[in-house]
């Protein structure tokens, strides 16, 4: 029996008659069908990305480029276009937030204000000002997930800068910048 028979060849095709495969209605289907498709591939291919408040963006900036040595990142499409950015401020607590709130505060930032970084291969560093300093006004960089204040231990730990870890859980410690300045690197439960 030949290979390209219409026996084989049908099993691949559906059940329904090939003129409603071709309907306006298959053609719909079809069509989303591939625009789903292509949606869960721009999705899964994008990069994880942290968001870190701090109380000065260019000390931050210093302190990310200049002494962790980490590259600077494009902005993610999904950010850019703010596909799926909220930040959900209504739940922070304000005594995260900066004490004047005209002058740094995150409150209507668009996804791609602040600083970008890369952190690992797909993992992104979002850097935005609207944290208050901390004790005996230290910097202080405020975020909410654990992972990656621990990724930057390790790149603290890696250009062996002087630091101490505080707690574990939630995790803070605290590391010096090559001015002296003590910047406070705080986890912060939602």
């Amino acid at each position: 029996m030949n290979f390209y028979s219409s026996y084989y060849f049908g099993s691949f095709l559906p059940s329904l008659p090939l003129d409603s495969l071709f309907s306006t209605q298959g053609i719909m289907v079809m069509l989303l069908m591939a625009y789903g498709g292509a949606m869960w591939m721009f999705l899964s291919s994008a990069p994880k990305v942290h968001t870190i408040m701090v109380s000065d963006l260019a000390i931050a900036k210093a302190f990310y480029e200049g002494l962790l040595n980490l590259p600077v990142a494009d902005i993610p499409l999904h950010y850019y276009y703010n596909y799926e950015q909220t930040l959900g401020l209504g739940a922070i607590d304000p005594n995260y937030l900066a004490a004047n709130p005209m002058v740094s505060s995150p409150r209507g930032l668009q996804g791609n204000e602040g600083l970008w970084y890369q952190l690992k291969k797909n993992t992104q560093l979002h850097i935005i000002a609207g944290a208050n300093l901390g004790t005996k006004n230290n910097q202080r960089h405020v975020c909410f997930d654990q992972k990656c204040l621990a990724d930057i231990l390790l790149k603290v730990q890696a250009r062996r800068l002087k630091y101490k870890v505080r707690t574990n859980r939630p995790l803070n410690f605290l590391v010096k910048d090559l001015d002296e300045r003590v910047i406070e690197m705080a986890e912060v439960s939602n």
